[in-house]
């Protein structure tokens, strides 16, 4: 009996170190299981948002209005191009692969930092073409009525771009794109009635505000490596009594981690800014002619277009002027600056009687 016992007591403590070694196994199991998932989901994040980098292949600008015009069964008035490749460029922001991912709060949209950035470089553009179309390309003269369709869809055009629910970005920028649709339906209609004056002066507002914006990139790109300001500080009336100011040496370096967003707004600037170029090209034909100033136009496209060129390296490269390592930074400031030199050449011819 005694025997009996004792061969139950072995087999309990048996069975009972069996469960709690099977026990560690099956958590091990899970762990795994957990962690495979993880990884599975962590890579296809990976190329989703390689995926949603890429940037949009340039379209081209008088294919494009042509469409547009017979899809509609408009005519191609004077601005139509213009119209369409703003409405086409505005468009292209929102349904890229991804979509709209400035203000995503999920991830991957989350994680990304580098089409963000070349999102709002394109949407300063659009911003500053919808002004200047609302200011001065659709009105006769200073004290003519703005049109009401591009006087409700310019400001939403600067809605916040960060916002994402109530009402999310995307939704005032499709607002702002349906008043750009009334225009172009009223400026391509066979009894117009909208407007697009193409006047040398309209052309030279607009260069004058690119001009400003790729000024701004130009010296942000190029404090990639850190530039020593120089900053004067005078009072007004110690300048109208002619006294000599104080300079002061102030060392301007953009952040690290910024780098890269400044090189891709750049981008974007420079793809949307290429289109509109080439729309105001078809569109200020005659003026361009007259002013002998149709070279200047395509040597400004040219430089733009050439700072879109692929960048094979995975990251964007910060090395010194003349390192070892190149930088991206330096090299997109060049075709800007030249851009920006040839902008304002032209605005100068565009002033010339």
């Amino acid at each position: 009996m005694l025997d009996w016992k004792n061969r139950l007591g072995l087999s309990g403590r048996s069975s009972a170190g069996g469960a709690s070694a099977s026990g560690q196994p099956g958590r091990g199991v899970l762990l795994r299981v957990l962690a495979g998932v993880l990884g599975l989901y962590l890579l296809a994040a990976f190329f989703v948002g390689w995926y949603w980098s890429l940037e949009p292949d340039p379209f081209p600008v008088k294919q494009s209005a042509r469409e547009a015009a017979q899809a509609s069964e408009h005519q191609l008035p004077n601005g139509y191009t213009t119209a369409v490749t703003l409405k086409r460029v505005a468009t292209t922001l929102l349904d890229k692969p991804g979509g709209y991912l400035s203000n995503d709060v999920a991830p991957p949209g989350v994680w990304l930092d580098n089409m963000p950035s070349w999102e709002y470089g394109v949407l300063v553009q659009v911003r500053d073409l919808s002004r200047a179309l609302r200011k001065d390309f659709a009105r006769s003269q200073s004290q003519s009525t703005e049109d009401p369709d591009l006087s409700k869809s310019e400001p939403l055009f600067n809605f916040d771009n960060r916002s994402w629910a109530l009402p999310a970005a995307e939704s005032e920028y499709r607002a702002a794109i349906q008043g750009l649709d009334r225009y172009l339906g009223r400026l391509g209609a066979p009894a117009p009635q909208a407007q697009f004056h193409t006047r040398a002066d309209n052309l030279n507002n607009w260069l004058g505000d690119v001009a400003t914006r790729l000024g701004s990139l130009s010296q942000r790109l190029s404090a990639s490596v850190g530039r020593v300001r120089l900053d004067t500080d005078i009072a007004p009336e110690q300048e109208r009594s002619g006294i000599v100011p104080t300079v002061k040496e102030e060392r301007v370096e953009t952040p690290w981690m910024q780098i890269d967003n400044v090189f891709y707004e750049a981008r974007g600037q420079a793809w949307a800014l290429s289109h509109f170029l080439r729309a105001v090209e078809v569109d200020f034909a005659d003026v361009l002619a007259k002013k002998n100033a149709t070279v200047s136009v395509r040597q400004i496209i040219r430089e733009l277009e050439a700072a879109q060129e692929t960048l094979w390296s995975p990251m964007v490269l910060n090395g010194s002027g003349y390192g070892v390592l190149a930088n991206h930074s330096l090299v997109m400031a060049n075709y800007i600056s030249r851009a920006n030199a040839a902008i304002i050449d032209l605005r100068n011819l565009l002033s010339q009687g």
